[in-house]
């Protein structure tokens, strides 16, 4: 299928368009009717009548943006009218939810008086927290902008102009450090003097650029003083006193070309005949002012940015708009000032200079982003634009006096965090525990990439005093290759450590009574895997975390040789957390026993309910099988069933039921309908499976088409902390089980 036809099948099949409206209040009952329509609704009603500012509290209205077209400017199609350009519309909606969480409603008004778009924007003010202006021609855009802002107590952002001037601006900020010129002698050539062209060259001077630096060109020629034709206000202040009448003459010399015009407006000679180290962002859409390659090709040196997904450096208007009205809704602000834009500018370019995550660098199919040349400004996928970009605006509008309620940033950035998913929610939960008292975490794979980029953040978020175990030039080396500031780690090589001797007597101590010898012990102990428990066991380390390079039993082997299991369990079980949108669910034994006794699952039940604790849930525990209370009499049903008595006879205190059937377990009217007498009323949130086959199974099957998120695999009941990762995680995964294992080890010190 070609691009046209599969864009076509994309837009219209099954229900037409890309948007829906959700209800977020159940509607299910004639109590749930009276309360959402007549007569529940004349509550909130009376009271947004005596206090206007309660509408945030009662409707939608904080979080409710109106994306405002006519059509006639529209994404490099023109003029196309209103109901031509609602494709557009619901599609900026898409990114506003998908990017923020922000719910839209796409406005088209079929006018091309600015006036009659003036007074219908004002009309609708009561129903938004925000108006998003979209494709709208210059010079009308700026009238509509400038009248609305100065009528509306809510924020206007006409993001054709704003928003390529905030990526581009980070961009700027970016680029002219890596090639160490001062932005306000940087000179500045910009082409396009439209919407999108005035707004880069004002927020430029926001940021530093020199007005008289910079030179201003149109489908006429330079922008020169006294000049007549196809001239209007906001041109003639970007006028300058020149010589120039061509984008040719100011090309000659140029630092900066930027281009909002149109394609291969650009040559390669007039490329050639910039500053030393020229930078050059065409953002033409579909096609550039000049393509990427021919740039490079002209000027090796160069640094590039265009508006195109296939190459380095996207300006892509979606890193601005849904994390800029993010901030602004959120601290409700009565506008979008200046100081915000330059906020969000400064908060993407100090991003593009961390540590960045697999994830990120896996979505683009590329092994690392770096800052440099070809990484000047973040990717539009990276999740961590929320929580930079969103609180620089807040903050911006606090500090700036256009925020009608101030807030905690630290907790606000919690809050960002839970939108991202309920796996980022319930780390961050544990991290603020973690941080409290951070222990020490030894890494027996102290050399990878991935273990030094997690230490990195760990350091920075101050969970963990982490320990790396081998060669220390080694891991110097490779900390220096990563531009890490891991200055003051720890690493410790195990043949040179003096404390080789003592470990490798207390191991043969431990293990010669269960055929290892002096001999073995001293070959063991020199391998990493074994090395890092035994530090644990000796008390100079707290946590161990490994796994990464290594499979789940080489790993685990020498932590239950060297840490052992607690007196009071049967035997280590393994745990997941898996996150749904509305529900957490933990899932145990998933990783460790093959075919566990009924003693065996009711310590799995308890160590589990203990872990489930840990992450401020208050268990529910259902033991699963094929049976629901004796339904099925088999050797696997009663043995759930008598694992369930023992868990009560051991804590009575546990809310616990079982056997039952997984349905049974997780939908509480099946429990309400037909066993009333069971005590999980409200369904659970632990699940014991009888056995690792089906414990596997379920949580692989639920994060896979379920589309759970996952924390684990945590491991249970030894007497000190160990945790295994999976084989080639995400360095966020190591971070997360870091700080799982802190938790951990405060928990073992009470």
């Amino acid at each position: 299928m070609d691009f046209k036809l599969e864009a076509l099948e994309y837009h219209s099949r099954g229900r037409k368009g890309k948007v829906e409206v959700n209800p977020t209040k159940p509607c299910a009952t004639q109590r749930d009717l009276s309360m959402a329509y007549t007569p529940g609704v004349a509550e909130p009603c009376l009271l947004i009548e005596k206090d206007p500012e309660q509408a945030y509290n009662y409707t939608a209205k904080g979080n409710l943006v109106a994306v405002v077209s006519n059509g006639t400017a529209v994404l490099g199609l023109g003029n196309i009218g209103a109901l031509a350009g609602k494709p557009v519309m619901e599609g900026k909606g898409v990114l506003f939810k998908r990017f923020a969480d922000i719910d839209v409603f796409d406005i088209e008004l079929n006018t091309e008086d600015p006036d009659e778009v003036i007074k219908a924007v004002q009309l609708m003010e009561p129903t938004f927290g925000g108006v998003n202006l979209e494709d709208i021609k210059a010079p009308e855009c700026f009238y509509i902008e400038e009248s609305l802002k100065k009528t509306s107590n809510i924020p206007i952002f006409h993001d054709d102009q704003h928003g390529t001037a905030i990526i581009s601006g980070a961009a700027l900020v970016n680029a002219l450090e890596l090639v160490n010129k001062k932005i306000d002698e940087a000179v500045v050539v910009v082409n396009g003097a439209g919407a999108a062209g005035i707004a880069c060259a004002n927020l430029y001077v926001l940021l530093g650029v020199k007005r008289e630096n910079i030179i201003m060109c149109d489908s006429k020629g330079v922008i020169y003083q006294g000049r007549t034709q196809g001239m209007n206000p906001y041109k003639e202040k970007y006028a300058v006193e020149t010589r120039m009448r061509t984008l040719e003459d100011a090309m000659k010399g140029a630092d900066v070309f930027c281009g909002v015009s149109v394609k291969d407006c650009v040559t390669q000679d007039m490329v050639r005949s910039m500053a030393k180290d020229p930078v050059i962002f065409a953002m033409a859409n579909p096609d550039p002012e000049i393509t990427y390659d021919a740039a490079e090709a002209a000027r090796p040196d160069v640094i590039m940015a265009t508006g195109r997904s296939d190459y380095p450096n996207q300006v892509n208007n979606v890193l601005g708009f849904p994390f800029i009205f993010r901030g602004a809704l959120d601290v409700r602000a009565i506008a979008i000032n200046d100081e915000m834009k330059i906020a969000a500018s400064h908060a993407l370019a100090n991003l593009t200079k961390e540590d960045v995550p697999d994830s990120v660098c896996k979505a683009y199919g590329v092994e690392r982003l770096v800052f440099g040349k070809e990484y000047i400004i973040p990717k539009p996928f990276d999740p961590r634009v929320l929580l930079w970009e969103a609180p620089a605006v807040a903050k911006a509008a606090m500090d700036t006096g256009v925020a009608k309620t101030q807030i905690d940033l630290e907790k606000y950035k919690e809050q960002l965090e839970a939108r991202l998913g309920r796996s980022q929610e319930m780390m961050r939960i544990v991290i603020n525990k973690a941080i409290r008292q951070p222990k020490r975490v030894v890494f027996p794979e102290g050399d990878q990439d991935k273990i030094l980029r997690a230490t990195n953040i760990i350091l920075q978020e101050k969970i963990a005093k982490p320990i790396l175990l081998g060669k220390e030039d080694i891991i110097r080396a490779r900390i220096k290759e990563l531009a890490l500031e891991l200055n003051d780690i720890e690493i410790v090589d195990p043949e040179s450590s003096p404390n080789y001797e003592a470990y490798c007597s207390e191991f043969y101590r431990m293990r010669q009574r269960k055929g290892e010898t002096m001999y073995d012990s001293r070959k063991l102990i020199l391998q990493k895997r074994y090395f890092a428990p035994m530090m644990v066991h000796m008390g100079d380390a707290d946590c161990v975390i490994a796994g990464l390079t290594m499979h789940y039993p080489d790993t685990i082997r020498p932590a239950l040789q060297v840490i052992k299991k607690r007196d009071d369990v049967c035997k280590v079980a393994g745990m997941y957390m898996l996150l749904f949108k509305n529900k957490i669910i933990c899932c145990a034994d998933t990783t460790v026993n093959i075919e566990p006794t009924a003693h065996e699952l009711a310590d799995i039940a308890i160590l589990t309910a203990k872990t489930a604790r840990r992450f401020d849930i208050e268990p529910r525990i259902a033991m699963l099988s094929f049976s629901n209370f004796g339904s099925v009499e088999h050797e696997t049903s009663l043995k759930v069933k008598r694992a369930t008595q023992i868990v009560k006879e051991k804590d009575p205190g546990l809310m616990i039921d079982g056997e039952m059937q997984a349905d049974t377990a997780v939908v509480p009217e099946i429990i309400q309908n037909d066993y009333p007498f069971s005590t999980l009323k409200s369904g659970a949130n632990v699940l014991i499976f009888p056995d690792l086959a089906s414990g596997n199974i379920a949580y692989k099957l639920l994060m896979r088409i379920g589309g759970a998120e996952a924390i684990g695999p945590i491991l249970m009941g030894l007497q000190k902390s160990v945790h295994v990762l999976q084989r080639g995680c995400e360095v966020n995964d190591i971070v997360n089980m870091t700080a799982i294992s802190v938790v951990e080890a405060q928990e073992n010190d009470k």
